[in-house]
């Protein structure tokens, strides 16, 4: 993403004292989180890019026209969490100094919200969002919180790992999205 367009993208809120902390077991493996930050915002339209990836190889679209989809589709996503969320942990998931995702983190109650977990293609699998998402209900059950969750109806690899932590679909569906819960 280009340096006049990240411009244009509205500034992370400032990160919490109390924002959320990587589990030991990923402190163990040299993965922390840390609140997000404006220079990030390049890396994080790249993350967002490769979440589209398998969507859009499929498109007949030339590249260019991908990019600025991707470009708008990215500004839009950050400004509606900014709006909806504001007063979530906005965390980069970092290793050896390097972002390898995000981990958005609405702390309230009754329910917590997962507002997004996205991880580089060379991270998934390895249990790290799994890390993130018992953590989550750990921290949920101790407040007497639920969590709450919405994942793309497109994305099967991700609803099956909801469904591994106990998550359920629930009614009041959108048409592309699932709305999952966790009760404590």
């Amino acid at each position: 993403m280009e340096a006049r367009q990240i411009r244009k993208l509205p500034r992370f809120p400032a990160a919490r004292e109390d924002h959320f902390r990587a589990p030991p077991t990923l402190a163990e493996r040299g993965i922390f989180l840390r609140p997000a930050a404006d220079a990030d915002l390049p890396y994080l339209g790249e993350l967002y890019a490769t979440t589209r990836a398998d969507e859009l190889a499929h498109a007949p679209w030339p590249q260019a026209a991908k990019q600025v989809f991707l470009h708008d589709q990215f500004s839009l996503q950050h400004r509606h969490y900014l709006s909806y969320y504001g007063d979530a942990d906005f965390l980069m998931v970092e290793s050896g100094g390097k972002p390898i995702g995000r981990y958005y983190l609405q702390r309230a109650r009754p329910d917590y919200v997962i507002v997004d977990i996205s991880l580089d293609a060379a991270a998934r699998g390895h249990g790290v969002a799994s890390a993130l998402i018992e953590a989550t209900q750990t921290d949920a059950r101790k407040h007497g919180c639920g969590v709450v969750l919405h994942v793309n109806q497109q994305n099967l690899a991700a609803r099956r790992l909801y469904e591994r932590h106990g998550f359920v679909p629930t009614a009041g569906d959108a048409p592309t999205h699932l709305r999952m819960i966790w009760s404590a």
